[in-house]
């Protein structure tokens, strides 16, 4: 989907909870758009300010300056990092119907599209939970989560992900969240 140059921006909206790297995640992407010179907006909703509360985040992308100053309401994207999430929220609620839906979840995207009933966009797959297990031994999906949205999007290139993760978390942190990416990028499942 890399950019709707029809509409002239790319609207993303992130599902997670307090402490989970939602607005992090947010704003990596962001700052990656931003490298590859487009304009963007990226801002956080919170409800209660506390740990496992949940968060939104949202991201405009565009090639021209962004004269929108409110809430994004019809996403294009939706970025669901916490699976416990898919009980509580309809992550398909707003969402465009020629949008794309990222989740962090083990379940294939046939099986997301019924229970969601979500059948004209993408749906992007990876168990992010299990990639930051393995390899930063720690619940930390944010990025393996970001890395298969910009898997199913092409919005900017993952190179420029991984280097603005690595500006942000030099030395052992942002060596395995890398490889944490790259794996993600790998085992993300679009259909």
């Amino acid at each position: 989907m890399a950019m709707d140059f029809a509409r002239g921006i790319t609207e993303f909206r992130w599902h997670g909870r307090g402490g989970q790297g939602v607005v992090t995640s947010n704003q990596m992407l962001g700052k990656a758009a931003l490298s590859e010179g487009n304009y963007i907006q990226a801002f956080p909703e919170f409800g209660p300010e506390r740990t496992g509360a949940p968060v939104r985040a949202f991201l405009r992308i565009s090639k021209k300056p962004i004269q929108v100053y409110a809430q994004v309401y019809a996403p294009d994207v939706v970025v669901c990092i916490d699976p416990s999430l898919l009980d509580v929220v309809n992550p398909t609620e707003g969402l465009r119907t020629d949008g794309t839906l990222v989740l962090n979840t083990s379940s294939e995207p046939k099986d997301i599209r019924k229970k969601f009933g979500f059948k004209e966009g993408k749906v992007v797959t990876v168990d992010a939970s299990r990639i930051a297990m393995e390899v930063l031994g720690r619940p930390f999906y944010n990025m393996p989560t970001m890395a298969a949205a910009v898997a199913g999007t092409g919005i900017v290139s993952i190179d420029t992900v991984i280097r603005e993760v690595l500006a942000r978390y030099p030395g052992k942190v942002g060596d395995l969240n890398k490889v944490a990416i790259e794996r993600a990028v790998k085992e993300a499942i679009i259909g």
